[in-house]
Order: structure tokens, then sequence, then C-alpha cells
């Protein structure tokens, strides 16, 4: 289509070549909105005939990669969205709240903090199943072992985060790691991202809607990993591991509750975390927030990554990130599963992440 297109849009692939530096992406004027349209119609074309020529396998397993990449792009869009719209100082909304529908109610039945026990042992993390896509760093499926845990039966809420702050807990050295200490300072954190003070009216949160109130009952979003850790350990808790709250999802039968009604993902069109008003025993564990763990991105035993350029999209990543769980409340409802692994820098707090909060029993 075009001889730089290949250059321009190459994200990260050494395989594919040379590209543009992905710092000065954001200087890019060229090419027009139009220019990018005819591309994916060129795209979209040499797809179709293709599939309308009976692909090949390898062929229809790249086309399903695609599709699930561009929904982690769709997924993307909102996060950039409100990243852009909530450094403004106007605040402008993307979302006008008359259009937002499915808002939990003030004073509704909102799910008091508790803890369930888990006993633990030998168990099964990750999947085997040649049936059904998954991305390959959710693969071998093998054994780990658990001692007997709790685990929180929903998300950490703004009110419960509140207190944190409210106890100093951005200005006690003692409840952070070193790197999050260095990093809160770096950055002046104070509060997650989108959380802001006014004089009058207390502590405000930006939403796709705007700026408003901080609802204490819906659960803090966009905090890091070095916050999250730092919340848990002033709780005297800690962050689940990855293999705790896969572990929890496969018990609870999650699986088989992931449709509009029982998370809140994209497809409701509310993107924002909602307070818990489910009185299931263990809630949100779909939807609402990625939810932050102790555990670091790293392969599972026996892992081979795919050949050529698809090897690189999750396997060269396996190095300084942790794992989060769960999809959020601007994931598309067909892209989540129980074997998931999202990955961030434990600085990143521009996601919709989010605490769950986990302890030893026994």
């Amino acid at each position: 289509f075009h001889p730089q297109f290949e250059y321009l849009f190459n994200s990260y692939y050494e395989h594919v070549g040379s590209r543009h530096p992905r710092p000065e992406r954001g200087n890019l004027s060229r090419p027009t909105v139009l220019q990018v349209l005819d591309y994916r119609q060129h795209v979209d074309e040499a797809i179709r005939r293709i599939v309308g020529n009976e692909a090949e396998p390898q062929i229809s397993t790249r086309i399903v990669l695609g599709n699930h990449h561009e929904q982690q792009h769709q997924e993307l869009l909102f996060t950039d969205l409100k990243f852009n719209l909530g450094k403004n100082p106007l605040f402008p909304p993307y979302l006008e709240p008359s259009k937002v529908s499915g808002l939990a109610q003030e004073n509704a039945n909102i799910q008091p903090l508790r803890f369930v026990n888990f006993e633990g042992g030998k168990l099964p993390i990750g999947t085997s199943d040649t049936n059904t896509f998954c991305f390959d760093n959710e693969s071998p499926q093998h054994h780990v072992w658990l001692e007997p845990f709790s685990f929180a039966n929903r998300l950490t809420t703004n009110g419960e985060y509140l207190e944190f702050i409210k106890d100093g807990g951005y200005e006690n050295p003692t409840l952070w790691l070193s790197d999050g200490w260095q990093e809160r300072q770096t950055r002046g954190w104070e509060a997650p991202e989108y959380w802001l003070r006014d004089d009058n009216e207390g502590w405000c949160e930006y939403s796709l809607t705007g700026l408003s109130s901080l609802d204490e009952n819906a659960p803090v979003t966009h905090v890091s990993l070095y916050e999250a850790d730092a919340f848990a350990r002033w709780s005297q808790r800690r962050l689940p591991t990855e293999f705790e709250w896969e572990t929890v999802a496969r018990l609870e039968d999650l699986q088989n509750e992931k449709d509009e009604q029982a998370s809140n993902l994209s497809v409701q069109g509310i993107y924002h975390p909602q307070p818990c008003e489910s009185n299931r025993k263990i809630a949100q564990l779909l939807g609402d927030c990625w939810e932050w763990t102790s555990s670091a991105y790293a392969p599972y035993p026996g892992y081979r990554p795919l050949n050529g350029a698809l090897g690189e999209y999750n396997g060269k990543f396996m190095a300084n990130q942790f794992v989060l769980r769960g999809g959020s409340c601007v994931t598309p409802v067909d892209h989540v599963r129980i074997t998931y692994r999202n990955f961030f820098y434990p600085k990143d707090r521009w996601q919709f992440s989010g605490i769950r909060l986990a302890n030893d029993f026994g």
C-alpha cells in the first residue's frame, strides 16, 4: 500500500525490521485519518480474499491472533482517551453521564469486606486446550503447590484506600518497596491517578464522564503495583499470587459466569469500576479492574515461544514486569478468561488496575 508503512507501523518486531522510534510517535501528523482508513480498507479486502479462499491453518491462526490483538487495542483506546482527557485542566467528558446506564445507586447493598479461606494443595495452572484460543504465555498447563490462603471477597474500595492516605501511607517509607518509594518521591504521588483534592468538594475523581466527587464505595483504580503493595502492607495483608487468583476463579466456576450480567466489562458501556453489590462468595473477579498480583511475569515451565515474529509477542517481555488478572470495565467481554495473563511494569498507573487483598492462614 505504501513503501514506508511497514517501517511506520511496526510496533516492536525485530523480525520485521527497523521502525519509527516509539518515543517519537506522538510527533507524527501524517498519514492523515483518511489515509489510515484507506489503508484499513485495503487490508480488510485482502483478508476477505484470503478467507474466501479457505485459508490455510497457519493463516487462520494468525487471523484469530490478530483479532485478539485488536481487542487489546480496543481496550487501550479507552485508557489512552482517559489519559489525554484527564490531563486536560478542563477535564472534558468523553461520555455524558446520562448516556451511561447501569450505574450503582447510592446507598445500595454494598458488600462489606470479608476474607474467604482456601485450602491450597497441588493445583492446575494455565491451559493446554488446543480447541479454544489462548496466548502462548498461558501455556502449557502445569501444577503448582499452594499453601492455605485467604482471599478478599471483593476489590478494595476508594474509601478503604482513602484511610490509607489519611493515615500517612504516602509519607511512610517503611510500607513501600525501595523502588516504589523512589518512584513515589520522583513522581510526587499522593493519591491514585485521576484523584484531585478540591478545597470545597474534598476528593474528586476524573472518569470518562468528567470530574465528580469521589465515590467511596467504588473500587480504587489507576494504582501502580507499588501503591497496591504498600496498601496491602498497611492493611497487614498482602497481594495474591497469580496462581491463587486463578485457583479461586476455577473453584468459583467463573468461566461459566462470564456474561453481560455477571461482570462490569466494556459491553456494559459504563467504562468505570462500580461498587460491589453482588452477594457471590467471591465477586468482581472479571471486570471492573485488572487486579495486581505479586507474581513476576515469567514463563511457565515448558514454555516455548512461537516461531518467527509471533514469538516476540509475549516472550521477550518476560522481565521486570508483574502479572495482573481479571479484566476491567473497558475489556471486551469475549477477551477475558481465567487463564489470561496481563502484564505491566510496577510503576504503571494508566491502566484500570486495582487491588484485591489476600493473606496466609493455617
